[in-house]
C-alpha cells in the first residue's frame, strides 16, 4: 500500500490537517474534494466572533463525522474547537483513522475517537450518544448504502442534532437518481438548508459541491 501525507491548510488558524492517504484505492482511503470544502466551510464558519458567535457550528460542541475515511473533517473539527469528536467508518479504516489522529495529536484541542460505525447497525448506533454536529461527506454514493445511511442518521440525530452533509453533484450512471433518493428519504425524518456559496470559503468552494445542513423535524 503507498501512501503519502497530505496537507490541508486552515490558514486562519494557523495550521494544518496533516492525513495520511493512499495514492489510489477505495473511497474511503482518500481525501476527497467535497470533504475539503465542507473542512474549510467550518473553518470560515469558525471565525464568527460578537454577535456572531452563537452561530459558530463546532465550537464547544459533541461531533460525530460518519464515512470518515482519512477523518480529514472530524480532525479539522476538533482542531476548531471542539469539544470531542469521534470519527467513524468501517473497521477497514479504523488504522488509518488511528493514524491521522496521532499525526495530528498536537493540533487537536479536544479527545478524538476512531470507532467502528456501519450504518444502520441498530447495536453499533446505540452504543453512541447524541452528538451536537453530525458531519458527513461525500457519502451518496453506492446505491445500498442510502437507506442505512439516512437509518443511521435518524437514530443517532436527537432534536437538537446538527447535521452538515456535502457532496459532489454527479452526473453519470445512476448518481442524479441516487442523490434525488437520498433527499427523498431524509425529508421524512429532516427538515434540510442549503449552505449559499457566499457563505464558503471564497477559494475553496464550487458549484458542483453542495453543503446542506439538515435538522430533525
Amino acid at each position: 500500500m503507498s501512501m503519502f501525507l497530505r496537507e490541508v491548510a486552515l490558514e486562519a488558524i494557523g495550521t494544518d490537517v496533516a492525513l495520511w492517504q493512499e495514492l489510489e484505492g477505495d473511497v474511503g482511503c482518500v481525501v476527497w474534494d467535497a470533504a475539503i470544502v465542507l473542512t474549510k466551510f467550518l473553518e470560515v464558519n469558525s471565525l464568527k466572533t460578537g454577535t456572531d458567535a452563537g452561530k459558530c457550528l463546532i465550537k464547544g460542541r459533541t461531533v460525530l463525522e460518519l464515512g470518515s475515511g482519512t477523518g480529514c473533517v472530524g480532525l479539522a473539527a476538533a482542531i476548531m474547537g471542539a469539544s470531542k469528536v469521534t470519527i467513524t467508518d468501517l473497521p477497514e479504516f479504523l488504522g488509518l483513522m488511528e493514524k491521522n489522529i496521532v499525526e495530528n495529536q498536537e493540533r487537536l484541542g479536544c479527545p478524538v475517537e476512531a470507532r467502528e460505525l456501519s450504518w444502520g447497525n441498530e447495536q453499533q448506533m446505540r452504543q453512541f450518544p447524541f452528538p451536537d454536529v453530525v458531519l458527513v461527506a461525500d457519502c451518496i454514493y453506492y446505491e445500498q448504502s442510502l437507506e442505512p445511511l439516512v437509518s443511521t442518521l435518524h437514530k443517532i440525530c436527537s432534536p437538537d442534532t446538527i447535521v452538515l452533509l456535502s457532496y459532489e453533484e454527479r452526473t453519470t450512471g445512476n448518481k442524479p437518481q441516487l442523490q434525488k433518493k437520498f433527499f427523498e428519504l431524509m425529508e421524512e425524518h429532516f427538515c434540510n438548508e442549503k449552505i449559499a456559496l457566499e457563505e464558503q470559503h471564497e477559494l475553496f468552494r464550487c458549484e458542483d459541491i453542495h453543503i446542506y445542513k439538515f435538522s430533525r423535524r
